[in-house]
């Protein structure tokens, strides 16, 4: 199963050829990843625009006792991405879920119900779980493994390298 998180691009994240510069690719992905997984307002929740379900366990205010750090990012541009006023449509689900760490995966689509539809870019995130007093990874713990595991899927399947 995966998330879909619509996010409205910015003038400002153009570039000079007129499409989505490739640094602002990486926040456009970490706008959706926080949609979906962060807690981030006084209610416990996220913001609610993610649809699909309820991921948001982490919690993402400050003063947290969990800090998510990023080891590794890989992205695959396969269409450049034009200024839209609709929001793009940002496929989430998870590649892996291990003992600290998870893959989160991404594909980021045209807006829904653009015909036809685009397939701009996947990418992948692994992000580890760090206690924030130790500063040392910790386990992922029931409660966000019960949330996440109904989007575990096969992880993203890049372009074979020549």
């Amino acid at each position: 199963m995966r998330l879909h998180v619509p996010i409205k691009l910015r003038w400002s994240d153009l570039d000079a050829y007129g499409h989505v510069n490739n640094a602002e690719m990486l926040r456009l992905l970490e706008e959706a990843r926080i949609e979906a997984f962060w807690v981030t307002d006084d209610s416990g929740q996220g913001s609610g625009e993610a649809v699909g379900g309820s991921t948001a366990v982490l919690d993402g205010r400050p003063g947290a006792d969990t800090l998510t750090l990023i080891a590794r990012q890989e992205i695959e541009y396969l269409a450049p991405i034009p200024y839209l006023r609709q929001p793009l449509d940002v496929q989430l689900w998870l590649g892996r879920l291990g003992g600290a760490s998870l893959e989160v995966c991404y594909e980021v689509w045209s807006p829904e119900g653009t015909e036809p539809a685009t397939l701009y870019s996947r990418a992948a995130t692994t992000i580890v779980l760090v206690d924030a007093t130790s500063q040392r990874p910790r386990r992922i713990n029931e409660r966000e493994r019960a949330a996440w595991t109904p989007y575990l899927e096969e992880p993203v399947a890049f372009a074979k390298r020549g």
